[in-house]
């Protein structure tokens, strides 16, 4: 009889150990698949967002693989994509100032305003440069008069005088819409200047003809 006894008792505490062991290994499981495949929904290894094809983040996330271990990193990038974007729309058009869509983003920032419009003022004045007085490397039509041609000696020292040149001279005194601008750029103009200036950019921000 206490044999039997004793056999009973030990099996129930095996019973139990198992039980115990069972359920330890299982929510242990539960948890790790909860927080990769959670309310949250199943996270790529890598994942972009866009805004309004100007910006890209990405951001990494990572599972370490040991068992009962959960943790999440995360790697968080802004790329600019607006050098690629300039660069894209002047390759386009042939333009000789491809090599300088990284110039024309920092100058851009550099001055406050957008970046779209050194590029489109350039298309609207000289088919992105393709069309200015010989040697003047002049694209954007400003100093040129009947007194004379404003020249530069290269495309670099062109953009950097131009850029400051729309800030003082437009951009500062609120002159900040192709409208407004063409009022003092450009005011003998019907508005066709504004609405070719608005095309381009339009053109420039969604890829489209």
């Amino acid at each position: 009889m206490r044999m039997h006894r004793t056999i009973l008792f030990v099996g129930r505490l095996l019973f139990l150990f198992i039980f115990v062991v069972f359920s330890v290994v299982f929510l242990s499981w539960e948890i790790v698949t909860y927080l990769g495949h959670g309310s949250l929904g199943k996270m790529p290894n890598n994942v972009t967002y866009s805004m309004g094809d100007v910006r890209r983040i990405s951001v990494s996330n990572s599972l370490p693989s040991e068992l009962g271990v959960a943790a999440v990193s995360s790697n968080a990038e802004i790329v600019d994509a607006r050098p690629l974007i300039v660069k894209r729309y002047l390759e386009k058009y042939n333009s000789p100032l491809v090599p300088y869509s990284d110039l024309i983003c920092q100058l851009s920032d550099t001055y406050g305003f957008e970046y779209y419009w050194i590029p489109a003022i350039a298309q609207q004045e000289s088919n992105l440069c393709k069309k200015i007085p010989e040697g003047s490397f002049n694209c954007w039509g400003y100093g040129i008069h009947s007194k004379g041609t404003l020249k530069f000696e290269n495309y670099d020292l062109a953009l950097k005088s131009y850029a400051e040149y729309l800030k003082r001279v437009y951009f500062d005194k609120g002159l900040n819409t192709a409208e407004l601008i063409m009022k003092k750029y450009c005011p003998s103009s019907d508005g066709s200047w504004a609405r070719g200036v608005n095309q381009f950019i339009r053109e420039m921000e969604t890829g489209e003809d």
